[in-house]
């Protein structure tokens, strides 16, 4: 390199081709910020990343430019982005790279290709400077006159191939000339004379190096004059040594041939058996479990009860597995709506009722649960209709509002006239499938709204049938009927009034007035049998299950509903006595179940279940409020699926195979949904509902301290970004929701999109405070469904994306998960934004994400915080980009 004069004068080239460029550019290279307004940075193209462009890269950044650059070689493109530019590539795979570092000559194809790229670039940037020569050869035309034809006036062309015929069409050599659209082209071949100084300074250092080498440096003796003939540059440049001909230089030898030895990696080995085995032994587990059910079967009744149970946990779990994760959010309002079957509960006690406080009981679990049906269908319905697109086809789905008008109409003549005894069971069976459908129809965007509309005709249905089924006094019937109205209307006023940011709570609360109806029914009934000594065992262990569920769903709900509200504190109970406790009370909680299975007389029996109602419930509270805010999502999971499991025990409590149905299904949506949760953080479940601490994948050592400063940035760094970057991804975090910053993030990225970026959002699994809330937060904004990624399909793309700008996220972004093997948070699977080349994190602040733990992101090289509120600075962001682009 010392030698070579090449690069001292492609270097003079390079840094001059910048200066001339910018004397012909009549604006600032550098953005200006002034009170008569803002100018935009300069765009510079470099084709060509030799050492010619590589310094007209340097020069034209060092000046404030916003520069892109392209070459043939691959190879170059580490060198261009560690200088600070976008490295351009076409989309035709191929390598330019040459003999001795330069390029080769490239095929038809890739130029078509190029020339397609090119054409693009030229309409936006304001200079081009092209380097691209292949020794020997002319210069290939890289921008033609079309290209600049369609350059804006003021732009500029500098040609530094304009001796070997140029890389720009329109070169003249050595003249500067004005195209027709005001394109100014230059083809200077002597601009390494335009500092003469500097270039004769640097040829001279060439000369005088070389010459030193070949001499005293060498021998390290004065006046000893030696030629180094094992010297590759010195013996390559020999012509003639004491009259003899030198040149050309012999070839080097070649280098010897190494033997490469077989190494034979040791693979562990597979066993293959295994998974079989594993296999066999859940089965056996499984048929010896329903054997034994059936072995202790006390009657017909209840053997056919357990197969409606059986069936429809393997219905449910299909089902539930077969829904999209951005209709997780709808899931849970559906099921929150079905598992207010609980009014079926109700209502049969208000027909049988024995007493006024059994009458009260079944009027509330009648009301509540009506809050539930109504409430949560609206908000599944407010939900799905976010997701609507401007261009979707029209839909009329009030039309099935006919046919499920007819089956209640045909139910109710059937049913009156007495002559059809099995027609409450048909009916019945009906309702089951309806609702099995609203959440199958979930499966897709284009069923979405069909399920849903299935699951309220299989409620209404289940109603009608169990109305048809107790055939109510006309008092009975008023009350029931009125009750309904009356929940249903308390139902519609809440859901009015749920937005996406508040739909955990929501979603909670909704779960402890079911878990409430639950145990309110069942203790009704136990109070409503005329001598409770002579229930049998299936009967008094549906009463106690479905009490002591219902208590721990409703507490448990409750004390969720809190901290999802900020009314208690997120963080985790951490009682000294925490496992003992927890031990104690579900001690206590046996305890009273084994006097209730005893089939005592009232009293005995009143006294045991409000004990085992008092301490579950201080169970759920306990065990919920032991859990932090960090894993939320996984305990409304969790107490979704307990709703369903209340239900399934009022079903065999009351003999009614609907409610075990719709039980099983809820049961099982829940369970499934915690199972994905849980395998998105990478949590036990029992850990988390014993209030564990970690994951599956923490150690047992300190956390690791990450050290460093987190460097600051501002909007208008931030706007520069994002209109030089061309793949951006967006991960939105639950700050976005409670800023309510997705309509601006909106505006932001369509304009984005409109001029040509690639723009998508990435969504974890567990984004939010449920799963799927960040889908439906953006869907409530209008963003296109097709550009909203999940996790596993995007995370592998963040090593190709220009820009990752991270809106209120934190734990799910959090590179300790995978760096410490102690952290909290070890092993969850994260979106890996440190991977792409730069990523902005938006924040109101620096504190630790939900979860408690620091996150080494934001101290990383490529990494900037732009601190302040969400939805202030993304409409800062939006403004500007819209400022940018003239719009």
């Amino acid at each position: 390199q010392t030698y070579d004069a090449l690069s001292s004068q492609a270097n003079i080239s390079g840094y001059r081709a910048v200066i001339e460029a910018s004397n012909e550019f009549g604006r600032f290279f550098a953005g200006q910020m002034t009170a008569a307004g803002k100018v935009p940075p300069a765009k510079v193209q470099v084709i060509g990343t030799g050492v010619a462009g590589l310094a007209a890269i340097q020069t034209a950044k060092n000046m404030g430019a916003v520069v892109r650059a392209f070459d043939v070689r691959p190879v170059t493109k580490e060198q261009v982005e560690a200088m600070g530019a976008q490295f351009l590539e076409v989309d035709y795979q191929e390598d330019g790279s040459g003999a001795g570092g330069y390029a080769k000559e490239m095929s038809k194809e890739w130029h078509a290709a190029a020339r397609k790229m090119l054409t693009k670039q030229c309409e936006d940037v304001d200079i081009v400077i092209t380097t691209a020569l292949i020794p020997g050869r002319t210069a290939p035309i890289m921008v033609t006159k079309d290209m600049v034809a369609k350059m804006k006036s003021g732009s500029v062309t500098v040609d530094l191939a304009a001796e070997n015929g140029g890389n720009v069409e329109t070169t003249v050599k050595d003249k500067r000339i004005v195209t027709d659209n005001g394109v100014t082209c230059l083809g200077y071949t002597d601009l390494p004379s335009r500092l003469p100084t500097t270039s004769s300074s640097l040829y001279a250092n060439n000369i005088s190096k070389f010459l030193l080498s070949v001499g005293p440096q060498t021998t390290k003796t004065p006046e000893h004059f030696y030629i180094d003939h094992d010297d590759e540059a010195v013996r390559g440049m020999l012509v003639v040594e004491n009259g003899k001909m030198m040149y050309p230089a012999p070839l080097p030898p070649a280098p010897p041939v190494v033997e490469k030895k077989d190494e034979k990696k040791v693979e562990a080995p597979i066993d293959y058996k295994a998974p079989y085995i594993q296999g066999a032994k859940n089965a056996a587990l499984l048929s010896t479990s329903i054997l034994a059910v059936g072995a202790v079967a006390p009657n017909a009744a209840f053997s056919s009860m357990f197969t409606t149970f059986a069936l429809s946990n393997v219905i449910g779990v299909q089902v539930v597995l077969g829904v999209t994760h951005a209709l997780h959010s709808p899931l849970m309002a559906v099921t929150n709506a079905i598992s207010g079957t609980t009014a079926l509960g109700g209502m049969h006690l208000l027909a049988h009722s024995n007493g006024p406080f059994v009458s009260f009981l079944g009027a509330t679990a009648t009301t509540l649960s009506a809050v539930n049906i109504v409430g949560g269908f609206i908000v599944t319905r407010k939900m799905l209709d976010m997701f609507k697109r401007p261009d979707d086809p029209p839909e009329y789905y009030h039309y099935y509002g006919a046919p499920a008008a007819g089956a209640i109409g045909l139910y109710g003549i059937g049913a009156m006239t007495g002559k059809f005894p099995e027609i409450d069971a048909a009916a019945a069976t009906l309702s089951g499938l309806l609702c099995i459908g609203g959440i199958g129809g979930l499966a897709s965007q284009s069923t979405a709204r069909l399920g849903a509309v299935s699951g309220q005709a299989g409620v209404a249905l289940g109603v009608a049938s169990t109305m048809g089924h107790l055939h109510p006094s006309f008092g009975s019937a008023v009350a029931m009927t009125s009750l309904l109205g009356l929940g249903g209307l308390g139902g519609q006023q809440i859901a009015q009034r749920v937005d996406p940011t508040s739909l955990p709570q929501t979603v909670a609360a909704f779960h402890s007035l079911v878990g409430l109806a639950a145990s309110a029914a069942a203790i009704g009934d136990f109070m409503n049998v005329p001598d409770t000594t002579k229930l049998d065992g299936v009967h008094l262990a549906s009463i106690y299950l479905a009490s002591v569920i219902g208590s721990v769903t409703f507490t448990g709900s409750l004390v969720a509903f809190g901290k999802l509200d900020g009314r208690l504190p997120s963080a985790p109970l951490k009682l000294g006595i925490r496992d003992q406790l927890n031990m104690g009370l579900g001690a206590a909680t046996l305890g009273a179940g084994a006097v209730v299975m005893g089939a005592p007389e009232v009293g005995v029996g009143m006294t045991a279940l409000t004990s085992a109602l008092a301490t579950s419930g201080a169970l759920g509270w306990h065990m919920t409020a032991s859990i932090g805010g960090a894993d939320m999502p996984v305990v409304i999971t969790v107490l979704n699926s307990y709703s369903g499991w209340a239900l399934c025990a009022e079903g065999f409590m009351l003999d009614m195979p609907i409610l075990t149905t719709v039980g099983a299904l809820i049961g099982c949506s829940g369970a499934a949904l915690t199972k994905i949760m849980c395998d998105a953080m990478n949590r036990d479940i029992v850990s988390v509902i014993l209030g564990g601490y970690g994951t599956k994948g923490t150690g047992g050592g300190e956390a690791m301290q990450f050290e460093g400063e987190a460097t600051m940035t501002s909007v208008d760094d931030t706007v520069r970004l994002l209109t030089e970057s061309e793949s951006i991804i967006c991960v939105p975090g639950y700050g976005l929701a409670v800023a309510h910053a997705q309509y601006p993030l909106k505006e932001m990225a369509d304009m984005l999109i409109k001029n040509g970026k690639k723009f998508r959002f990435a969504i974890h699994p567990v984004a939010g405070r449920m799963p799927g809330q960040l889908n439906v937060l953006l869907a409530e904004a209008g963003v296109p469904y097709d550009i909203v990624e999940e996790m596993e399909e995007i995370n592998d793309d963040f090593s190709d994306t220009d820009l990752v700008l991270v809106i209120g996220a934190n734990d799910t972004v959090n590179s300790a998960a995978e760096d410490d093997p102690n952290s909290q948070i070890a092993g969850m699977p994260v979106l890996k934004v440190w991977n792409s080349k730069q990523v902005i994190v938006m924040k109101r602040t620096m504190a630790a994400g939900y979860a408690g733990v620091d996150n080494p992101v934001f101290l990383k090289d490529n990494t900037d915080m732009l601190l302040g509120d969400a939805k202030d600075t993304v409409e800062k962001l939006s403004a500007g980009v819209k400022e940018f682009y003239g719009k």
